[in-house]
């Protein structure tokens, strides 16, 4: 089993850079002249590749998943009264993309981390059994939801982080304002702070480093997920339906991908539960 901090850590090292210069390549090699992107410094590579990727993602499937529910299958999966106005999706992109540089810088500060040798990733399934990577995935994933779970929650407890980054988010508070576009759309240091987990799991548990690029993006489309107002019923997935209670009451449903931290600390509320009357905020 590989461990972190061995004297093959500068080899190792180096394949993270090798692997993250290859994103690179695809993604900015698709997207603009090599004479824009190649004098530039790996870093500011590698955050240019994030910055498009996060875009792309955002559009892509925010104006996919949009065109589906409001307009190709419109009342199929989404009433009449619960669409939102294109107004309410103009300012929730607005919003998310003027935080979009600022989550990019910070995956790609995660990256550098990896490839500094500071955390815990290993590069190759085949470094460890497949039965080790699918138990620290597991611990990851239980890391991250605990993680977000609190700072979520605390966001929400203390009244200057509501005040000054959360409420920002909490604009949309109705079936008929939220969209996949609010998915994104925090204030970039709200959204930045929801994310740390991420990153602190890298110190804590080994974890196969493609699979940590891959969940950060994978957020992209969750968050769009949990934000269109369609249920998926299945537990302890957190679908849109616990999620758009959370919007409603301010004090349930803090979890990420699971309910599992909202039942464990008494958060929790189905969405067979309705209230009559949003709260006006902390």
């Amino acid at each position: 089993m590989w461990v972190a901090g061995g004297d093959d850590y500068s080899s190792y090292g180096a394949s993270f850079v090798e692997e993250t210069a290859m994103y690179n390549r695809i993604v900015l090699g698709w997207a603009l002249p090599s004479r824009v992107w190649d004098p530039l410094p790996h870093f500011l590579q590698t955050w240019l590749r994030n910055y498009i990727g996060g875009m792309l993602l955002y559009f892509v499937s925010g104006l996919l998943w949009c065109f589906v529910i409001y307009y190709w299958k419109r009342n199929l999966y989404v009433p009449k009264d619960c669409i939102p106005s294109r107004r309410a999706m103009l300012l929730q992109i607005r919003v998310a993309m003027k935080a979009m540089p600022w989550y990019s810088l910070f995956i790609t500060f995660s990256e550098h981390m990896v490839e500094s040798g500071w955390t815990r990733c290993f590069p190759q399934i085949s470094d460890i059994s497949l039965q080790a990577y699918l138990g620290y995935l597991l611990i990851y994933l239980l890391i991250v939801e605990f993680g977000i779970y609190w700072m979520h929650r605390e966001l929400h407890d203390i009244k200057p982080l509501y005040k000054y980054l959360h409420a920002t988010h909490h604009i949309y508070n109705k079936e008929n304002t939220l969209s996949p576009f609010a998915g994104l759309a925090f204030h970039p240091l709200d959204g930045i702070l929801q994310a740390v987990p991420h990153s602190i799991a890298l110190f804590l548990v080994p974890t196969h480093f493609r699979t940590h690029i891959a969940l950060f993006f994978l957020e992209g489309v969750w968050t769009a997920n949990i934000h269109d107002c369609i249920h998926g019923k299945l537990w302890p997935v957190m679908g849109a339906g616990y999620h758009t209670i959370h919007h409603i009451t301010y004090r349930h449903n803090y979890g990420h991908f699971t309910v599992l931290m909202d039942w464990l600390f008494g958060t929790l509320r189905t969405p067979s539960i309705e209230d009559d009357e949003p709260k006006k905020g902390n």
